[in-house]
């Protein structure tokens, strides 16, 4: 795995290898994380990194989605999806709307796939929170879940399965 990846990102560095892996949705600091401690970039380098790679987006995403989402449930062919996005996403806030900011950053701390920058952003974006506050939440979490995949990744920590 570690040669695929070094051929896929084999013209950029380690450190761009890292936040670009942590740019994308789903993956974030959760894949980007093993991503460059498995390339022999220091823990805490891989973490810092990852989190600004995963927090890039953020904006773009918090105040585009709903424009967005207005525009595309006007048409025929993308109306279901955003609608079914909405929903998953809204399905997903239930912590969040009990305990605000608080239940954002927690969202966002944690480790699993859906749970990240970019589901914490719609969901801030379609609950009406303002924009500062949903920032610091997410960063929080994100800085959380950025901790918590670094100590199981060097093996400080073992998950318990």
């Amino acid at each position: 795995m570690e040669e695929f990846i070094k051929q896929l990102f084999g013209l950029l560095t380690i450190e761009w290898t890292v936040l670009l892996t942590a740019l994308m949705p789903v993956i974030e600091v959760r894949g980007a994380i093993p991503v460059g401690i498995s390339l022999g970039l220091s823990p805490l380098n891989t973490a810092f990194i990852s989190v600004v790679g995963s927090m890039i987006p953020m904006p773009v995403v918090f105040f585009s989605i709903r424009p967005v989402f207005t525009y595309l449930k006007g048409t025929r062919l993308f109306r279901n999806m955003v609608n079914r996005i909405i929903r998953r996403s809204l399905g997903k806030s239930g912590k969040v709307q009990k305990y605000g900011v608080w239940g954002l950053a927690l969202f966002v701390a944690v480790p699993l796939p859906g749970t990240g920058v970019w589901t914490g952003a719609i969901i801030a974006a379609l609950l009406d929170i303002r924009f500062k506050r949903a920032f610091a939440a997410i960063l929080l979490g994100d800085v959380i879940a950025a901790v918590a995949i670094m100590l199981v990744s060097t093996g400080i920590v073992r998950v318990v399965s």
